[in-house]
């Protein structure tokens, strides 16, 4: 005869279906075993496969063997299951397909949407939950809501909240349909908003349970949406980055609060990897820009324009096709530093073809890797990962900084914020003091660029006028395309 064994007030499983939780521990290990995975390019196809198995075990065996008590005194399953099983194959359906139709140069934004959606779970859960909570409370005349179940909805409600319209408005802004809102008043409005919210949870909490009393929830919603929006209004710029692995750390805090609330250990586990890994990611880059995590939490950072040091004329030099060709034939050490415009041009496949072109002639290709390059975290990585080129031809930045005195060329690729030498030289700089790739120290420098505008964040770059710096200009896959046909004919 079947038993019953009570986990929760309201969430009872029988004894032979414990095999429930053996499923949700089953998926933490695969989650933690993907994550792991992720770590080398090698080894993270397999391990994206494995962390979706373990969501896919745990949403398969939840539908399965999930009790639930009913009034009567019955236990039942999954209720509604035409629903859920048509919002998994219409949601499937179209993360696949815009997974398979998305062009490099809108991964960012797609993250970022993604991103957004899993907040606004999280957030929807618990707008759903308090009023459940707040009925049972009130029925047994709760002097209070102080309780670990109201802290997690509270907070998956803020979290989520917050992490859905950040993820929006960062969603625009790189798809560059918002603009930036620079003003320092910001600074103080998004301190003000962040201690109101922690305010309004505590209130919440000590506040007298009323049956059907919602009002509470709503207004935690409005201002956690509110927050999301002026927190990431004003940061633009090459401080994108930071910003889109903050808000995938708050997607993953706020899932974790889910995990909390239905004592679910699979969500909790998932919640947790990407919350922490999110932060570790976002203290690493605040490192990388010599950024404070609280400048990025109050919003206070952004590019915008800047005098830069003054380089007298500023004359350019530019360089010929053969010319270039030639340089690079006769060097022994090049280094190739990619940036947002490589994936703009769709030109990784190029720089791979140019790398074993020049490796035939005995000549050393490596790419250097600045962690901000791009506009979401190992943009770079995955864009050159695309074409086959081999990890270990890349650099970190300390790495190529370490040896950039004995290259003989270095290739700008659509780079421009993170070679910017303002960021060493001109204290009026946004970017000073923020670490960078070092290429005016190697003994050529070759800039590929379309036109002499700025970067992404609005900056002045004086590389272009040193000496030992030579411009290209040009679209990259095209200009390579011809770079290509040049080296051969040699």
């Amino acid at each position: 005869m079947e038993t019953i064994i009570t986990l929760t007030k309201n969430i009872e499983f029988s004894d032979y279906l414990s095999v429930l939780e053996l499923s949700y521990i089953l998926a933490s290990v695969l989650f933690i075993l993907g994550l792991k995975k992720l770590s080398h390019p090698d080894t993270a196809r397999s391990g994206n496969l494995w962390a979706a198995a373990g969501m896919g075990l745990a949403i398969l065996f939840t539908i399965l063997f999930h009790k639930t008590k009913m009034e009567d005194g019955s236990y039942a399953g999954i209720h509604n299951l035409g629903w859920i099983i048509g919002a998994l194959v219409i949601g499937s359906a179209v993360g696949w397909m815009a997974a398979r139709k998305v062009k490099m140069t809108a991964m960012p934004q797609m993250v970022s949407l993604f991103n957004g959606m899993g907040g606004a779970c999280a957030a929807l859960i618990s707008m759903m939950e308090f009023p459940k909570m707040q009925n049972v409370l009130a029925g047994q005349q709760a002097a209070t809501m102080l309780n670990g179940e109201a802290l997690a909805i509270l907070l998956g409600l803020m979290i989520g909240g917050v992490s859905f319209a950040g993820s929006m408005i960062a969603f625009g802004k790189l798809d560059e349909r918002i603009g930036d809102i620079k003003s320092p008043v910001l600074r103080y409005i998004n301190l003000s908003f962040l201690v109101i919210l922690f305010a309004f949870v505590i209130f919440v909490m000590f506040k007298t349970p009323v049956a059907g009393e919602n009002w509470m929830i709503y207004t935690l919603a409005a201002l956690a949406l509110v927050y999301g929006v002026t927190f990431v209004m004003p940061i633009g710029g090459a401080d994108m980055p930071v910003v889109i692995s903050l808000l995938n750390s708050f997607t993953g805090v706020a899932a974790a609060m889910g995990g909390f609330l239905y004592n679910n250990q699979a969500m909790l586990t998932g919640g947790i990897l990407v919350g922490s890994s999110g932060t570790i990611l976002t203290i690493l880059m605040c490192k990388a820009m010599n950024r404070s995590l609280l400048n990025v939490i109050i919003g206070a950072f952004g590019g915008s324009s800047a005098a830069g040091t003054d380089f007298g004329d500023k004359t350019v030099k530019e360089i010929s096709l053969s010319d270039a060709a030639v340089l690079l034939s006769y060097s022994q050490k090049v280094l190739v530093v990619p940036g947002y415009g490589l994936a703009v041009a769709q030109a990784q496949h190029l720089c791979h073809e140019l790398e074993n072109l020049l490796g035939s002639k005995g000549v050393e290709l490596k790419y250097g890797i600045h962690p901000v390059a791009g506009r979401m975290p190992g943009h770079m990585n995955v864009l050159l990962a695309e074409a086959d080129v081999a990890y270990e031809k890349l650099q970190e930045m300390e790495d190529a900084n370490n040896e950039m005195n004995n290259t003989d060329v270095v290739i700008v690729v659509g780079a421009n914020d993170v070679v910017n030498p303002a960021a060493e030289e001109d204290p009026s700089s946004p970017i000073y003091g923020m670490p960078v790739i070092k290429v005016w120290e190697a003994k050529n420098t070759i800039i590929m660029k379309r036109s002499m505008a700025k970067g992404y964040a609005a900056i002045e770059n004086n590389l272009f006028f040193m000496p030992k710096t030579r411009m290209l200009f040009g679209d990259a896959k095209a200009t390579l395309q011809k770079l290509l046909g040049e080296i051969k004919n040699l």
